[in-house]
């Protein structure tokens, strides 16, 4: 056994073109490695191959080429291990509308083969919050709830992995904020979680290590601490006490006169001192009525590397 829940080595998938259109590289040769008991975040813009990567995981698209390993087993020698190891709670709704919530969890653990007595729909029910909807059919929960429900089917099996893609999309503070007391809650339990989000703020607060993928590969991957710091740049707003006719000009900074009449000063402090930043305020005679600085997040970090990929 090794010490990553998965491992990518070459990862490659092709689809065909059709009518006399060119080939299709969605994923172009990915390399990586998830730690065991982390919680991992794979970032990107659409189109960037992240959907591809994780439907080869789950075994619902089969890889042009290259070895993913999972829980250490080898997904091409052990399928039927490697596909027990893992849980995806899929983007898409896909629940029947006839079925209840306690039936999908049944019917979910009966496909992985789960014992009924090694079933614990009614513990899950509790986990996801939908214990007094138990026996009510999915078509009448609302879309909250459904997400909810699609996190309970990728546990039924007692996965090692559990791969979240873009699980907060479209849901409400309270609900976001369930569910990641629930993957705390798994990842504390020595769980190890995939997410995929569009909420830069989420990845930077829940995961260990990101990896960025973009156009098929990986640009980046690095603790989400290091990632912040490759990015040394930080940001002073002004606060003009009085309309802002010129902007201040000097090297190193950046400036920008914002809708609300603020100024923003973006810079780097390993090159620029915050002291030459107000300089530069001062000299374009510019009197503060206030003054905050902000360093860089997940956010400026990740359109730094798209953007000039």
């Amino acid at each position: 056994m090794t010490e990553d829940a998965i491992r990518l080595e070459a990862l490659r998938k092709t689809y065909k073109g059709q009518k006399g259109q060119p080939e299709k590289h969605a994923l172009k040769g990915i390399d990586l490695a998830v730690p065991r008991g982390s919680v991992f975040g794979l970032l990107g813009p659409n189109g960037a191959g992240k959907s591809t990567l994780i439907n080869i995981l789950a075994g619902l698209v089969k890889k042009t080429s290259g070895k993913v390993s999972i829980w250490g087993f080898d997904q091409d020698e052990n399928p039927r291990q490697s596909r027990a190891s893992i849980g995806v709670m899929p983007q898409e709704l896909n629940l029947d509308p006839f079925f209840t919530p306690r039936a999908a969890l049944e019917v979910q653990a009966g496909l992985y083969g789960v014992p009924k007595s090694e079933r614990r729909s009614d513990e899950i029910l509790r986990l996801i919050g939908l214990e007094d909807k138990a026996h009510a059919y999915a078509r009448t929960l609302s879309g909250g709830m459904s997400r909810r429900l699609l996190l309970g089917k990728a546990l039924v099996h007692k996965p090692s992995i559990l791969v979240l893609d873009e699980p907060t999309a479209g849901v409400d503070i309270a609900l976001r904020q369930m569910l990641w007391e629930n993957v705390r809650q798994l990842n504390a339990q020595g769980m190890t979680i995939i997410l995929t989000t569009h909420y830069l703020e989420e990845a930077q607060e829940m995961c260990d290590e990101i990896a960025i993928v973009n156009q098929g590969e990986v640009i980046a991957r690095d603790t989400t601490s290091n990632m912040l710091d490759r990015l040394d740049q930080r940001s002073m707003i002004i606060h003009p006490a009085c309309e802002v006719t010129t902007l201040p000009q000097a090297d190193g900074i950046d400036a920008e006169l914002r809708a609300d009449g603020a100024v923003v000063l973006r810079y780097h402090s390993n090159q620029t001192s915050a002291e030459a930043v107000l300089e530069a305020v001062h000299t374009a005679q510019i009197t503060i009525r206030d003054v905050k600085t902000a360093e860089a997040d997940l956010e400026d970090v990740f359109l730094s590397l798209t953007k000039s990929v």
